[in-house]
């Protein structure tokens, strides 16, 4: 996976060989030209809504702006390889890094799934829940820990074992129900 430096360059790296200004990719994507500014500084750590939107205002898939390389139709991802650190992509919620992405789909070319695995961090009850949607459809199984759901106005509470799938359009947030840490695998579809 791709650390946030490598990525953030990798967006103004695309957004600059389409001769796009700042300006342009914020009338492609619906975000606030400051917004992605920020995000090509690293100076803020996009969650997957504001993703898509930056991959299909530059005409690419969201695996393009992630992968750190490309390789054959066929990938195979070790634990044991799995990044760490800065080498993880990272979702920010307020002045702390909540999730951390790793990529299972790294190197698989024209792919139509991105599969993850996802450390999730304990949210701070006193910050209120931030639900967000992207078009496609999320499938969701707990590996360790209690995984909270927030879809509409639903809440589920999911275990180790356990798994969700809906169509990620619908407002929502995932977070580590409790004070401990999480994880999940996740595989998100986001229609071409």
């Amino acid at each position: 996976m791709i650390g946030e430096r490598k990525f953030a360059q990798r967006i103004k790296k695309l957004r600059k060989n389409l001769g796009l200004s700042i300006e342009d990719l914020a009338a492609r994507t619906g975000l606030d030209a400051e917004y992605l500014e920020a995000l090509e500084h690293g100076a803020v750590s996009p969650a997957l809504g504001p993703l898509l939107k930056v991959s299909r205002g530059l005409g690419t898939r969201l695996g393009t702006l992630i992968d750190d390389e490309f390789g054959s139709d066929v990938c195979v991802c070790r634990r044991a390889d799995r990044s760490t650190g800065d080498d993880t992509l990272r979702k920010a919620r307020k002045a702390r890094h909540a999730l951390a992405f790793h990529s299972l789909g790294a190197g698989k070319i024209d792919r139509h799934m991105e599969p993850f695995y996802i450390e999730i961090e304990p949210d701070d009850a006193s910050v209120p829940k931030t639900l967000s949607g992207h078009e496609g459809e999320e499938f969701i199984v707990v590996i360790s820990g209690t995984v909270e759901i927030v879809l509409g106005q639903e809440r589920y509470l999911l275990g180790p074992g356990d798994s969700i799938y809906f169509n990620s359009v619908v407002p929502h947030h995932v977070g580590a129900a409790g004070p401990a840490k999480a994880s999940i695998h996740a595989v998100i579809y986001f229609p071409a």
